[in-house]
Formats: structure tokens, C-alpha cells, sequence
């Protein structure tokens, strides 16, 4: 299988914009840019879809992992908070942390976090990515 996601980007860093698709068309022609990225502007940037990718492959893993264990979830709710710092001339994704509450019938803690753990390890995008990936866990009912 192969996906794609396409960028288009005219003008400089600070002063320049660009748009970003999706195969699907999920998203078309979204803006970005240094404001959107680092301003607050509206528009999207690509940590928080690099989140989000996170955030939906790793909901997906765990609801796997749960169905080998027999469980199945009513609800799986998984917020990735990307970390960009400053390093050196650049910046970097140090960290990603996942927050995952999960409302998982006859599931207790321990098969809940086996799940979990192996769906953060187990999840294609929790592979490719080189940061550390912290995660917090809450079972609900």
C-alpha cells in the first residue's frame, strides 16, 4: 500500500506560504506557514499533522492489540503532543507524547497497558519516528 500527501511552497522561510493535499482529499490546499507553524495563525503546520498520523495509527494498533487479548474498546481516545524545540541552527522532535484514555468493557489495568505498550511500539508510525515517545494511560468507564 502507498499513500501520499503533497506540499506546494512559494517565497522565503518567515514571508513565503504553501498548502499541503491529502491523497484522500481529507485535505486540500491547506495553508501553511512560518505564522501558522510558529505564530498562532490559522492554518495547519506539520507537527500537528505529524500528530495527528500518530494519534490515529496508534489508536488503530491498540484496538488490535486489544482484539488479540480478546477486548474490544468503546471508545479509544488518543491525543500525540508534538515537541519541536530549538537546536542548534535548527529545530528538532526530541519527544512525542501520547495520551491515551480508553473505555475498554472487562479490560484491567494490566491487559490494558500490555495493549498499550505494544501498540506504541507496534504502531508503522511510532516506527519511523526517531523521538522518544512518551505515553500516559487512563482506562475509563
Amino acid at each position: 500500500m502507498q499513500k501520499y500527501a503533497t506540499a506546494h511552497w512559494q517565497g522565503g522561510l518567515k514571508d513565503g506560504n504553501g498548502h499541503i493535499s491529502t491523497e484522500s482529499g481529507a485535505l486540500k490546499d491547506q495553508p501553511y506557514g512560518f505564522n501558522t507553524r510558529f505564530e498562532d495563525k490559522p492554518g495547519s503546520n506539520p507537527e500537528e499533522l505529524l500528530g495527528a498520523a500518530h494519534a490515529g495509527c496508534f489508536s488503530m494498533a491498540l484496538s488490535g492489540q486489544l482484539a488479540e487479548a480478546g477486548l474490544v474498546a468503546k471508545s479509544i481516545d488518543t491525543k500525540a503532543t508534538v515537541l519541536l524545540e530549538k537546536d542548534g541552527e535548527g529545530f528538532a522532535i526530541p519527544e512525542i507524547q501520547l495520551e491515551v484514555k480508553a473505555n475498554i468493557p472487562d479490560a484491567d489495568k494490566a491487559a490494558f497497558e500490555k495493549a498499550a505498550n505494544a501498540a506504541k511500539e507496534g504502531c508503522p508510525l511510532s516506527k519511523v519516528i526517531n523521538a522518544k515517545i512518551v505515553m500516559t494511560t487512563e482506562l475509563v468507564s
